[in-house]
């Protein structure tokens, strides 16, 4: 896991961007102190402030002689595409950092330490090579066990992929732990995994076991007040909704909190429109409402690309839809939405 890991430099190099380089602006965003820098050459110069709004001030730089400058102890793959490719010209630095006993932290698809050159470099000098996607051992299948916990469930849901899901379930683990609750967030993919440190990412996993590793970590942590599971891709995404079915199968939630992000009009990576938000939510209740009678009891809304009039204003409708609480959780944190999971 990445917790021992406190000095990270995140590649992005060409993707750095908040929806293309995900995995790192999640990690400037919540583990501002562990990240030294970021190297990518298109915004060399400048913080990670100044690109992406987050609250860190680490230097982007240039190359990878500049990152090794800062004295990391991992570089991290900050970026999380579609297929988990590798960019070819990316290799190269990559191998330099091993070279130099740098450990290196990926939740590509692509298993790094499977590659012959890659290990060779690291059993020379000693750095490590996690690969965060790589799937569990065991084939668990699901039985409803989730239901026997005391903790109330909390999943969060989206209407696309890519869109926040993860933001939300951290935020509402903050909201319920400065309320005093014991409260479990739960990572279902490799950026949660960077930040808490531990979970399993369940687009690598055999269909027939997703839902039974799922109900297995709910299960495992069912004697808090709540278990807030990180959501993964969207019930409608023709590409995605394997694991959104899994998730709403495994851990059987009692609440669900709705991610949107307002700006986005058309499903990512498809040419489909995204339904009202009052379709989604009845969407989502109805999927699990066969095996248990979860709720959605709140929007979690994303305004990146929006003015704050229009955000203002897309929070409002949110609202006058769904008679749910909608919350920008980054500005404003998650605690009305916990209220709505607890009553």
């Amino acid at each position: 896991m990445a917790a021992p890991h406190q000095r990270l430099l995140i590649l992005t190099d060409g993707s750095l961007g908040v929806f293309d380089s995900k995995t790192a602006t999640c990690l400037l965003r919540y583990r501002p102190g562990d990240v030294v820098g970021v190297l990518d050459r298109g915004h060399a110069g400048k913080t990670a402030a100044d690109v992406l709004g987050v609250p860190s001030h680490a230097p982007i730089v240039a190359t990878m002689e500049e990152g090794l400058a800062l004295r990391p102890d991992a570089l991290v793959i900050g970026i999380a595409p579609p297929g988990g490719a590798l960019p070819a010209h990316w290799r190269a630095m990559i191998s330099q950092a091993l070279e130099r006993g740098v450990s290196v932290l990926s939740g590509l698809h692509v298993f790094l330490a499977d590659d012959p050159g890659y290990a060779a470099l690291a059993e020379i000098s000693g750095a490590s090579i996690v690969d965060y996607r790589r799937p569990p051992e065991g084939q668990p299948i699901a039985h409803r066990d989730a239901l026997k916990t005391r903790a109330r469930r909390v999943l969060t849901v989206g209407t696309d992929c890519n869109i926040g899901k993860m933001v939300a379930a951290v935020e509402l683990d903050k909201s319920a732990r400065g309320r005093g609750l014991s409260s479990r967030f739960l990572a279902t993919g490799q950026t949660g995994m960077l930040i808490s440190g531990s979970g399993l990412t369940l687009d690598r996993i055999p269909g027939d076991f997703m839902a039974g590793f799922i109900e297995q970590m709910v299960v495992e942590n069912g004697d808090a007040d709540l278990v807030i599971v990180e959501g993964q891709g969207c019930i409608l995404h023709p590409a995605f909704s394997g694991v959104t079915m899994a998730l709403l199968h495994g851990s059987l939630p009692d609440a669900m909190i709705l991610v949107h992000h307002a700006a986005r009009q058309i499903m990512r990576s498809q040419t489909l429109s995204l339904p009202p938000l009052a379709d989604w939510v009845r969407r989502y209740e109805d999927a699990v409402a066969p095996l248990h009678p979860g709720k959605v009891t709140g929007i979690a809304i994303n305004p990146y690309g929006l003015t704050e009039a229009e955000a203002s204003d897309a929070l409002r409708r949110a609202e006058d839809e769904t008679g749910l609480p909608a919350v920008d959780v980054v500005k404003d944190g998650a605690d009305r939405l916990l209220e709505g999971v607890l009553n």
